[in-house]
C-alpha cells in the first residue's frame, strides 16, 4: 500500500531508526538527564538560537496544548484560524485541559492577516470579556500554503504591540522552511515567534514533537506542566536521539524537500487530467484537489487519502520524504484509468434502430 493520506503514514527514516538503535546500549539516566537529551537541546539552539528552551513530548496535540497553557491564563483567549488544527482536530483538548478559550478566524488560504485579527480581538480591560492574549498560527497551513517572513514577522509585531503572544504550530514547519530556501529560525525565531510546537514525527521521526520557547521567561515552570500532562518520557535518549538524527547535517531540509518536490510534481500531473482540479496552491507537502467522487472511491482502493470537503468531494494528497517518483506515476496512472473508464461507462450506447 501506498498511501497518500497524511505524511503520518510513512515510516520512520532509517537514519533516524539507526540512532535510535545506536541509542540503545547500556544504560542511561532516566527522565532526560542523559547525554542525547543534552545534545539535542543543545542543537535546538544551533537551529533556533542561543535563547531556545526545547522540551521534548510524545505527540502534536499535546505539544500545542502545552504550548499554550504556558503563556495563557483562563480568562484569556486564543485566536486561530478556523482550519487550525488546535481548533479542528484536537478534540477540544485546548478547552477540555486548560480551560481556554478558542477564537476562530474565518480564512480563505488557512492564513491568518493582521486585518482578520484585529477584528477578532477587542475587549481589553471589560471584565465581562475573555482577553485576548495569544495569536496562534500554523507552518506551513492544514490548506498546504505557507506563511511568508514578512507575513509572520507583520503578525508578531502587530501582537507584541498589545502584549500578546505569538505561537507558531510547527508540525511542518521544516516543510515550509524549505519551500522558503530558508533555515528554522528565519521563519520562526527571528519573525517573533514566542512559543513553537516544532514536529518531527511528520518528518520522519516516531512519536517525537518538541515545546521550543523562544523567549525564555515563558520556559518557567514547563518542567511541572509537561510532567503533569503525562508527557515525560521516562527513557528520553530515544526521542532525544531523533532529534539528534533529524537536526544534524540537514536531515530535515532533505527530508522536507523531497516530499515538497513530490507535492509539486503529483499536482503538476494531475492537473493535466480531464475531470481533476487542483484547488489550492501547493505551497508545501499537500495538494488538494476536485475530482468525480465515484473515481475518487475508487482510487482510495488503491492510494489511500482523505475527503476534505464531502460537499464538494475536494480530496487532500499529502507526500513525505519516502514518496517516489514511481508512487506518483502509479498514482497518476491509476486515476487516468479510473477517469477513462468512467467517461466510457457515461456515454450513450450506439442507436441501431431502423425505420421500415
Amino acid at each position: 500500500m501506498r498511501s497518500f493520506g497524511s505524511d503520518n503514514h510513512a515510516p520512520v527514516h532509517p537514519a533516524v531508526m539507526e540512532a535510535i538503535a545506536a541509542a540503545n546500549v547500556d544504560s542511561a539516566i532516566s527522565y532526560g538527564d542523559d547525554p542525547l537529551t543534552a545534545a539535542a537541546e543543545s542543537l535546538f539552539k544551533v537551529h533556533f538560537g542561543p535563547d531556545a528552551e526545547a522540551f521534548l513530548v510524545f505527540n502534536g496535540s499535546a505539544a500545542n496544548v502545552l504550548a499554550l497553557e504556558s503563556v495563557v491564563r483562563s480568562y484569556e483567549s486564543v485566536i486561530c484560524a478556523a482550519s487550525a488544527h488546535v481548533y479542528t482536530d484536537e478534540c477540544g483538548a485546548a478547552e477540555r485541559y486548560v480551560g481556554i478559550k478558542l477564537v476562530p478566524v474565518p480564512t480563505v488560504d488557512g492564513k491568518l492577516t493582521v486585518e482578520s485579527v484585529s477584528a477578532a480581538a477587542w475587549g481589553w480591560g471589560d471584565q465581562h470579556h475573555v482577553q485576548p492574549r495569544v495569536v496562534s498560527i500554523t507552518q506551513s497551513t492544514e490548506l498546504g500554503t505557507r506563511y511568508s517572513v514578512d507575513e509572520v514577522q507583520a503578525l508578531a509585531e502587530w501582537a507584541h504591540e498589545r502584549d500578546m503572544v505569538l505561537h507558531m504550530d510547527g508540525a511542518r514547519l521544516s516543510n515550509a522552511a524549505a519551500a522558503l530556501g530558508v533555515g528554522l529560525a528565519d521563519v520562526s525565531t527571528a519573525c517573533g515567534v514566542d512559543v513553537l510546537s516544532f514536529g518531527g514525527t511528520k518528518n520522519g521521526l516516531l512519536g517525537a514533537e518538541a515545546v521550543v520557547f523562544l523567549r525564555p521567561e515563558f520556559a518557567a515552570g514547563f518542567l511541572f506542566l509537561r510532567k503533569q500532562a503525562m508527557q515525560l518520557a521516562s527513557k528520553m535518549r530515544y526521542p532525544a536521539a531523533q532529534f539528534v538524527a533529524l537536526l544534524t547535517d540537514d536531515l530535515w531540509r532533505r527530508n522536507a524537500d523531497h516530499a515538497n518536490r513530490m507535492a509539486a510534481r503529483l499536482a503538476g500531473e494531475v492537473a493535466r487530467l480531464p475531470g481533476v482540479r487542483v484547488t489550492r496552491p501547493v505551497e508545501a507537502n499537500a495538494v488538494f484537489a476536485v475530482l468525480p467522487p465515484e473515481v475518487g472511491t475508487a482510487l482510495q482502493a488503491s492510494y489511500p487519502f482523505y475527503v476534505w470537503d464531502e460537499g464538494s468531494y475536494e480530496v487532500r494528497w499529502m507526500t513525505s520524504f519516502d514518496t517516489t517518483d514511481d508512487d506518483v506515476d502509479g498514482f497518476v496512472a491509476e486515476l487516468r484509468r479510473l477517469l477513462a473508464q468512467r467517461d466510457v461507462a457515461a456515454r450513450p450506447a450506439d442507436s441501431h434502430a431502423h425505420v421500415s
